[in-house]
């Protein structure tokens, strides 16, 4: 699993598991989306900006889609959806963010 501190301009390929994400420590960010959704693209600036301010959180993109369990677990309907956690318990969400602010937001749990 590909994680960063800051800014993570890729999604993952590989599969990441709900055991995965439950054993990350701190504070993460978990991106749901495609390479080829037009909402994920807009938002990428967005986020490259706000995850500059927040070099200590942990940024995992996943891929989401059909059949693709993690995405279901969380409930996730649009893209993009972040997801906040702390030692990997949902603290808060932001769905298909328009805004540098609501990043902000979210992450300043």
């Amino acid at each position: 699993m590909k994680v960063v501190n800051g800014f993570n301009a890729e999604y993952q390929d590989e599969e990441i598991t709900l055991e995965d994400v439950e054993r990350l420590e701190g504070d993460v960010l978990l991106e749901f989306g495609t390479p080829w959704c037009g909402y994920c693209k807009k938002a990428q600036p967005l986020l490259s900006e706000v995850m500059d301010d927040f070099l200590d959180v942990q940024h995992v993109k996943v891929v989401d889609g059909k059949g693709k369990r993690l995405g279901r677990h969380y409930q996730v309907k649009l893209w993009p959806t972040l997801i906040a956690l702390q030692d990997g318990k949902e603290v808060g969400r932001v769905v298909r963010p328009d805004s540098e602010e609501e990043i902000r937001k979210l992450l300043d749990v």
